[in-house]
């Protein structure tokens, strides 16, 4: 997963023409860490999408912006646009955010 650092960054990363997967975090969230765990297979299913992750507390700002009020969260853009919001209250187990990936990616 790369890691998005700016603003002007993660702008060019959710401009892109194909869906993207962008998974916020922090470094002190123990569900974060729990997802960690599990999250590696979920990438080689979905590895025909990019994946990028940014650490909310370094890049100040954009979680607020895109309506992120928990971590983890992932989010799929495509164009600039939030095409779907996965919050964290649902993304604690590997299932949970497989359902979410097959709805929202087929």
């Amino acid at each position: 997963m790369e890691e998005i650092k700016t603003h002007e960054q993660f702008q060019e990363v959710i401009n892109s023409a194909e869906p993207v997967i962008v998974k916020f975090y922090a470094d002190w969230c123990p569900d974060c860490k729990r997802m960690d765990m599990f999250i590696g297979d979920i990438l080689d299913e979905y590895n025909q999408y990019k994946w990028y992750q940014v650490n909310s507390d370094e890049v100040k700002g954009l979680a607020e912006e895109h309506e992120v009020m928990g971590i983890p969260s992932l989010l799929i853009f495509q164009n600039g646009e939030k095409l779907a919001h996965q919050h964290s209250a649902y993304t604690k187990t590997p299932e949970e955010v497989q359902e979410f990936l097959g709805q929202q990616l087929g």
